[in-house]
């Protein structure tokens, strides 16, 4: 089994890193927190052009096939850089699909509608399965709400309910029209739950590498009895916690990914462990710049709190700490 990025991979991420430097993603942060989605769908076509939705998408339906590895080298990107939106919930919904359009007509008139839209950066979609809100209904072109084993498309939605991070969006779906009912449909969604605690707990781990490099420049410019605040002891020792942990975690998230792209009948435990230490980890770094930064990083004016915001709420969306754990206990 092999951990480290291939060439092609580390460039593909060095492209993500730059275009997404170049796109003003705080700025669209923002707007999106304001419920002004105009910027937001203008970053999201560039992602798609990048051929980052292309990757949870087969290549029958305009995709570049479903590429785990790949999904993951994305991700980690899109939470360096913090990007707004249904990232994750779209390309879950693509797996979502594509498993349910191999079941029966239905899944599969359904995936012929959406996953070209998909991968093309036509279609932003949100993912209910198993949890009261969907994330940015308001925003998505459709909500696809799983409950048990059925499955309904909505475009209603209740008022936004507010967050820890102002730019995710939470409401419940109302209404809908059924897709399918069966066990195809439970079966899809625990693939899909799967590929989304992946991708967020990437999306973690590229956080909190934005995080630790954000607070390692300040520690080192700003003074305190005229020597720089990362020359005390205390301030290293809480740096290199969040080192520690994020170096622990990237192993396991690129070995989840790996076990979902070889269809590993382990790979259900394995996205679990990563989710919970990657999620962890993001969180520790995101309680460590807030310190570190002193007062300053409580301020909704620096670009930091975008990040730090974030933190939480990726380590309890889909599945807790608590709850991946119990799925790595449960075999």
């Amino acid at each position: 089994m092999r951990f480290l990025r291939t060439e092609e991979q580390r460039e593909f991420a060095r492209a993500l890193d730059g275009m997404l430097g170049a796109s003003g993603v705080p700025a669209a942060a923002r707007a999106w927190a304001a419920g002004e989605h105009k910027p937001g769908r203008a970053l999201w076509a560039r992602i798609a052009r990048a051929g980052v939705f292309g990757l949870a998408v087969p290549e029958r339906h305009a995709g570049a096939g479903l590429l785990p590895v790949e999904l993951t080298v994305a991700f980690v990107e899109l939470g360096r850089h913090a990007v707004p939106g249904p990232v994750v919930e779209t390309v879950a919904s693509a797996a979502f699909l594509d498993r349910l359009g191999e079941a029966g007509a239905a899944g599969a008139a359904a995936a012929g509608e959406w996953l070209p839209r998909i991968a093309a950066g036509d279609a932003v979609l949100s993912l209910a399965a198993g949890a009261p809100y969907a994330l940015d209904a308001d925003a998505a072109d459709a909500v696809l709400v799983v409950e048990g084993d059925t499955v309904r498309r909505t475009d209603a939605h209740g008022p936004v309910q507010p967050s820890l991070d102002p730019a995710r969006r939470l409401s419940r779906p109302l209404g809908g029209t059924v897709l399918a009912r069966g066990p195809e449909v439970s079966a899809a969604a625990a693939h899909a739950r799967d590929l989304a605690r992946l991708a967020t707990a990437a999306q973690s781990l590229g956080l909190g590498r934005a995080l630790l490099a954000a607070t390692v420049a300040h520690v080192k410019q700003r003074t305190q009895f005229a020597v720089p605040l990362g020359s005390f002891q205390a301030v290293k020792h809480r740096l290199a916690d969040a080192l520690l942990a994020l170096e622990l975690a990237e192993p396991l998230v690129y070995a989840a990914a790996l076990a979902v792209a070889a269809g590993a009948r382990s790979a259900g435990r394995e996205v679990a462990a990563a989710k919970a230490a990657a999620g962890e980890a993001g969180y520790v770094t995101a309680r460590t710049a807030l310190q570190l930064h002193g007062a300053v990083g409580y301020t909704e004016e620096l670009d930091l709190s975008l990040w730090i915001r974030k933190a939480r709420p990726l380590r309890d969306a889909w599945g807790t700490p608590t709850e991946c754990r119990a799925r790595v206990l449960a075999g």
